[in-house]
């Protein structure tokens, strides 16, 4: 049994793994990929999926096109002590990473909650951080509206008598376009298609791990949407956008409450609203109540082609 075979049926049988990391989604974002696993007698005690890529014949291992973070993934036996964990994250990672290509190129964002950056180090990696906010679920719905800022429940009073929400994936050009519009004001490129959404849209909603949150004014015009994903644990804000004509900043913040709302229904414990580097975005999302996390960007470039190719670029 090959270890995407193994990969495969661990996913099935936990659901403490992020939808970023399950086979389906790999198979929707990577030309290839496979995974590296680290096995203590009969426990799997850690996986990292990777993928791997071929550009004007340099190899990369890099975050696909429209997937926030990845591996690894740590499995701790439960009658682990506590005391115990980081050296056994320690050796598993270890065992991972050494199980990875030795590729000339990473760029490879991995998610929260890892903190090994010693192991990647040594690996000849460099880690920049980038940022995410966490919002936990476990309080009752009045608490978690309490903890947000005052302008913010405010808005997502009023807009809960002047907006209808509803679960429209066919919406998604519209989303698509908003987006567009946004980066553009923004004179940031445009690195993906609507039809890269739409595949992604498709296997999600095959998968049940996904919807997509529309709210509209009394005469149907569109304010704004939300692209939530999901799996056993996490609820994420995948994507959003504004409709640029409207005063849309009220249906917004209505549509995240929402979501947040649904991921503590379907018990979710936690809403990763994948902060932004972006002073405003990040501005917005720190309203919520959530806390800051940061997540690693593992980065190594020792390929001249890519070196010049970057230059270029630039």
């Amino acid at each position: 049994m090959s270890n995407k075979d193994i990969y495969a049926r661990l996913c099935s049988q936990r659901k403490d793994i992020p939808v970023f990391s399950q086979p389906w989604w790999l198979d929707t974002v990577c030309a290839q990929w496979d995974v590296a696993i680290v096995k203590r007698g009969e426990h799997i005690a850690g996986a990292w999926p990777y993928p791997v890529e071929k550009k004007i014949g340099v190899t990369l291992v890099r975050t696909p096109m429209l997937t926030p973070y990845m591996g690894p993934l740590v499995f701790y036996p439960h009658d682990l002590k506590e005391s115990n964990n980081d050296s056994y994250e320690h050796e598993t990672i270890t065992g991972l990473i050494k199980q990875l290509p030795d590729a000339p190129v990473w760029h490879l964002a991995i998610q929260p909650g890892v903190k090994q950056a010693g192991i990647f180090k040594q690996h000849k990696l460099y880690s920049q951080v980038q940022q995410t906010f966490l919002l936990e679920l476990k309080e009752d719905e009045e608490t978690l509206l309490t903890n947000m800022k005052d302008a913010v429940r405010r808005n997502i009073r009023i807009a809960e008598s002047e907006v209808t929400v509803t679960n429209s994936p066919e919406h998604l050009k519209d989303l698509y376009k908003f987006q567009k519009n946004t980066l553009a004001k923004k004179g940031k490129s445009f690195k993906y298609s609507l039809k890269d959404l739409k595949k992604i849209m498709d296997a999600a909603l095959a998968n049940k791990s996904t919807a997509l949150w529309v709210a509209k004014t009394a005469d149907k015009k569109i304010l704004a949407i939300v692209w939530a994903m999901w799996d056993g644990e996490t609820s994420y804000y995948f994507m959003g956008g504004q409709n640029p004509e409207a005063n849309s900043y009220r249906a917004m913040s209505l549509l995240l409450w929402h979501t947040m709302k649904l991921a503590k229904a379907r018990g979710n414990s936690i809403y990763d609203l994948e902060g932004s580097m972006d002073e405003g975005v990040e501005r917005f999302f720190r309203n919520f109540g959530g806390d800051r996390a940061l997540y690693i960007v593992l980065m190594k470039n020792k390929s001249l082609i890519w070196k010049l190719k970057q230059m270029v670029l630039k």
